[in-house]
């Protein structure tokens, strides 16, 4: 089921582009100043599926926005400083990307991020459900174990809340298992899709590399490493980075590959497949990262888990109750509210 609807990884980003009258999203990037948020704004405004870019920060857009907007495409670029510029950032926006909060440092587990990044997001995510309720939500804020049901929670308290258009983006985790299968197996990567589901931290990410496409056999041993390089990817490029940074220009790309495959769903195409971490009841987890078709408003179907391994069972076993632990974590926090 899922190997005939799924594409080639990463198609959404390297495909030769249509120009139909369609391809009119209005996207907004809220953090957009930030690692992640330029170059992804970069390509967002690369893209001809987008009409309108609008980018929203609490230092420095009006001169990323003034930078973007001498790129010759024609997606118009406006930028939104502070609280009280970003209602006007988010009125009339199809997608929301979120990329806002403080990246992790060498040491930092995710869930050091938690405080701060929660504020943020229930802070942006409380703005959208004001003005613009419609809009897909795709968050890129870390912990997503946490950030999705902080969002959705938020939504709720607003009564505006589709489980269908919110988005957890995990799509950094399928990009590299992409990568490393291809590096592995001296594959082309753009013709390699291993499907990751579960959530989006250590041992929650759980490549499914018995469903990767085209078929890829390997030892115990290389699969256990592999599994283990996927699942602490972030890591090596935080330790890479030496404390300047973390991952931003690949989840850049993987952020810009999941919000084309929206639009391109929400314009009509079909057969357009993409993991995320969203409301599910795969499991016994209340949100879980699966293989999804999108359609024109979100969520078409969820594809579920399908048959995996032994070795992939197990992962999912012990994912259960750290995820479970995150999800209640991010609940809680938007229950505590003032």
């Amino acid at each position: 089921m899922l190997s005939a609807l799924a594409r080639p990884a990463g198609a959404a980003l390297r495909r030769s582009f249509s120009t139909s009258a369609q391809n009119n999203a209005k996207v907004a990037v809220l953090g957009a100043s930030g690692g992640i948020g330029q170059p992804l704004s970069l390509l967002l405004k690369n893209s001809p599926l987008v009409s309108r870019l609008t980018l929203y920060d609490i230092a420095h857009t009006p001169g990323v926005a003034a930078d973007l907007s001498h790129i010759e495409t024609r997606a118009t670029v406006k930028g939104y400083l502070g609280p009280e510029q970003l209602p006007d950032c988010l009125k009339g926006c199809d997608v929301v990307v979120i990329p806002a909060g403080v990246p992790r440092k060498p040491g930092m587990t995710r869930d050091d991020l938690f405080n701060t990044n929660a504020t943020i997001v229930a802070t942006l995510t409380a703005a959208c459900a004001q003005h613009c309720p419609e809009a897909m939500i795709c968050i890129i804020s870390n912990p997503v174990n946490s950030t999705i049901p902080i969002t959705a929670e938020v939504f709720k308290k607003h009564g505006v809340y589709n489980p269908n258009k919110i988005f957890g983006v995990t799509t950094l985790d399928i990009v590299r298992a992409n990568a490393f299968v291809a590096e592995l197996k001296d594959l082309d990567p753009a013709r390699v899709n291993v499907p990751v589901i579960g959530g989006h931290a250590g041992k929650t990410i759980i490549p499914l590399i018995s469903q990767c496409t085209p078929k890829v056999e390997l030892p115990q041993d290389q699969l256990a490493t592999l599994t283990g390089r996927i699942q602490e990817a972030g890591t090596e490029v935080v330790k890479a980075k030496a404390g300047a940074g973390s991952a931003t220009l690949s989840m850049a790309y993987a952020g810009a590959r999941f919000v084309f495959s929206l639009v391109d769903a929400m314009n009509g195409k079909e057969g357009v497949v993409e993991c995320s971490f969203v409301k599910s009841q795969e499991t016994e987890c209340p949100y879980f990262s699966t293989p999804l078709l999108l359609g024109k408003k979100g969520i078409e179907k969820n594809l579920g888990i399908g048959k995996v391994s032994p070795f992939e069972e197990k992962m999912i076993a012990e994912a259960i109750p750290e995820l479970k632990a995150s999800i209640k974590k991010g609940e809680e926090f938007v229950k505590s509210m003032k």
